[in-house]
């Protein structure tokens, strides 16, 4: 990858980290005056884990109903892509699960991180995912925030037997014009997926 695309690809998570701060500041200059604070409902969502912070509205359920593709991994694990859409402000977001149907947890999840030195030291994540845009000739990596950490899942250990750990990554977006990418998600084979809005 050269020196320009890691560069675009920092500027490019700058902005978004960037705009958080501002919409933050922004509303926690708003007051309610003298009206009390209702209690949240019990029907109101709540991100699934931390590693949703700064997903670019990627915190919200995705419908796990739908299923785009699908890919086997080692160890009975099992792969679904549930969406992978285009958000405003240049950017795809994949959501999906990692279920493990085998008998005993998945420890092996460190490759998942990818080979990129600047994730080496930031914990168990999925930020070794790309996207390759086959027509364009292009390779998109998940992108990082300005301390290098991805924008996506992180901060799991391993994959129980039987359970599904539920993922979402997010990458800086091809033209318009590319409806399809390759996702490549490592110790699993690549899986061709359509993108939507």
């Amino acid at each position: 990858m050269s020196i320009r695309r890691i560069l675009k690809a920092r500027r490019g998570a700058a902005a978004v980290v960037m705009t958080a701060t501002l919409a933050l500041t922004v509303a926690g200059c708003g007051g309610n005056g003298d009206k009390k604070e209702e209690p949240p409902s019990s029907s109101s969502s709540k991100p699934s884990d931390k590693g949703d912070k700064g997903s670019g509205g990627a915190s919200a359920q995705p419908d796990t109903s739908k299923v785009i593709a699908t890919s086997q991994g080692p160890s009975g694990l099992v792969l679904t892509i549930n969406s992978i859409q285009r958000d405003s402000g240049g950017f795809v977001t994949v959501n999906g699960q990692v279920e493990n149907t085998g008998s005993a947890a998945f420890y092996e999840t460190p490759a998942w991180r990818g080979t990129e030195q600047e994730l080496q030291g930031g914990g168990q994540s999925v930020g070794g995912a790309t996207l390759v845009d086959k027509v364009g000739k292009k390779r998109y990596y998940v992108l990082r925030d300005t301390e290098g950490r991805c924008l996506c899942t992180s901060g799991f250990t391993q994959v129980d037997a039987g359970k599904k750990l539920p993922v979402f990554m997010q990458f800086p977006a091809p033209p318009d014009t590319t409806t399809e990418v390759d996702f490549q998600f490592p110790t699993f084979p690549t899986v061709s997926v359509e993108i939507s809005g």
